[in-house]
């Protein structure tokens, strides 16, 4: 069975750190792109950062560049989201997902989906 696993999140204060993991097993790795989501009350799900060992190249949203970045153990099938200088609207349940290789420069359209781990900002 396809899972995707997401731990990490929590409360923390502005300017503070946190980091997600996203554990994924049932597929292979490597034909997929890992991309972390979120989405905020009454917001559209937002694709903040994935990357792939097709190419390593991460990809940001403007939001996040220079805040976040993303890593991939394939070893352990693990994605990594390292958030620093946070701020109250980074404020979202995050999700993780594989995306089609295709979507990895836009970070969209995941295929399969994780539960969310929910990550408040206070200011």
């Amino acid at each position: 069975d396809v899972q995707l696993q997401a731990f990490g999140g929590g409360l923390v204060q502005a300017g503070g750190s946190l980091t997600l993991s996203c554990a994924a097993s049932g597929f292979t790795f490597d034909d997929y792109a890992i991309g972390w989501f979120r989405q905020a009350p009454g917001k559209e799900r937002e694709g903040v950062s994935c990357i792939s060992n097709y190419d390593g190249i991460p990809y940001y949203a403007d939001s996040v560049k220079g805040r976040f970045t993303i890593s991939s153990d394939n070893a352990k099938k693990t994605v990594y989201l390292q958030m620093n200088s946070l701020k109250p609207e980074d404020t979202a349940v995050y999700l993780c997902a594989a995306l089609r290789l295709r979507y990895r420069k836009v970070c969209a359209r995941g295929e399969f989906w994780g539960m969310g781990t929910l990550v408040t900002v206070s200011s």
